[in-house]
């Protein structure tokens, strides 16, 4: 089955869903990963590795979602429910301009009291000061939400917010873009084609986005196959993805409990995640969930980016997982595992080199 999929790919073709299946489930290892290797290799062949000096801000911990697998939120009125004040906000990205920051990743909770004009309102002041930065913002779940409670369509929505300064979009809270499995962890949030809509509506404004997946939590490899053939498609139909993300569920502080995915399980997913997303030129390794030691190790089963340095990050650490990387390190890390750092833009403009 290996050789019939490497010489499938070596032609340029897709892989099929059955293929892709028995990659996860019954190829071996290291030869999944050389297969992703390779592919890697030949779509990056100088052998850089990027990543982007960013920050996560999650102005609001209050969300009416409540997923289950979500340690960070908070209900309304709860004693430590937050919204931080706009003065707080712009004094983070103040920060992050200040070490050489370019993009600001914006997340926070469903608050059932944020209609559109308190984002409009934020992000041209966001624009306004910080013309150069890339406000990478909101995810489609958020979006949506907006949308709702301000009683518009989603592309009268998504145009505002891009007209106010949004520059593009990331794909949180994708987790596993199959129904039976949001059913189990998120019931409130959005289905998969919510997601989807969103992330079409995006690409036909000309907004750049990012796909993720959250996997290790309740979902079966035909799940986590399933996903992966949902986001090629949509990237076929006219897809702005600029980059896969696959990440670990972080089972501490949470409803929903229980084991996540192993290293080698994370790195056969992170594999097959290149492997069957031809058309994403990009695959992120999650150093925020899986450490510095297992991300090195990901560039060798695919990855070629490491994402942000995140100056700040609060979803996943509430979930007891708080792996911290500065630009220094991060310069350190790559180097230590054979490749070239290249500092980038969101749309991966190359920046410096180190």
């Amino acid at each position: 089955m290996l050789n019939n999929i490497t010489k499938k790919l070596a032609a340029g073709a897709a892989i099929t869903p059955a293929e892709a299946l028995w990659c996860l489930t019954e190829g071996e290892l290291l030869a999944v990963g050389r297969l992703a290797d390779s592919i890697r290799r030949r779509m990056h062949p100088d052998r850089c590795v990027s990543f982007v000096v960013d920050r996560n801000v999650n102005y609001t911990n209050v969300c009416e979602s409540k997923c289950k697998f979500c340690a960070f939120y908070r209900d309304l009125g709860a004693a430590d429910a937050y919204l931080l004040d706009t003065s707080e906000i712009l004094a983070k990205i103040e920060e992050l301009a200040a070490q050489g920051g370019t993009q600001l990743l914006m997340q926070g909770g469903l608050h059932p009291g944020l209609k559109i004009e308190y984002f409009e309102e934020l992000f041209r002041q966001i624009k306004s000061r910080f013309p150069g930065l890339q406000n990478h913002s909101l995810s489609p779940a958020e979006v949506t939400h907006i949308a709702e409670v301000s009683g518009l369509s989603l592309q009268e929505t998504l145009a505002r917010l891009k007209g106010a300064g949004l520059d593009s979009i990331p794909g949180g809270g994708a987790e596993i873009l199959v129904d039976s499995v949001r059913a189990e962890i998120s019931p409130k949030k959005i289905g998969w084609q919510g997601w989807a809509d969103v992330m079409r509506e995006a690409a036909r404004l000309g907004m750049p986005t990012t796909a993720t997946m959250m996997f290790g939590s309740r979902e079966r490899p035909e799940d986590v196959v399933e996903h992966l053939m949902r986001v090629r498609a949509l990237q076929e139909e006219g897809g702005s993805f600029t980059a896969f993300i696959p990440w670990t569920y972080q089972p501490g502080n949470t409803e929903l409990g229980g084991g996540s995915a192993t290293g080698v399980e994370y790195l056969k997913v992170l594999a097959l995640s290149r492997i069957v997303l031809s058309n994403i030129g990009n695959i992120q390794a999650s150093w925020v969930t899986q450490g510095a030691k297992m991300a090195q190790v990901a560039l060798s089963f695919g990855a070629n980016d490491l994402g942000g340095t995140m100056l700040e990050e609060n979803v996943v650490a509430a979930a007891g997982c708080r792996f911290r990387m500065s630009r220094e390190e991060m310069i350190e890390l790559i180097k230590g595992a054979g490749f070239t750092p290249v500092r980038r833009t969101t749309l991966y403009r190359e920046l410096e080199r180190y």
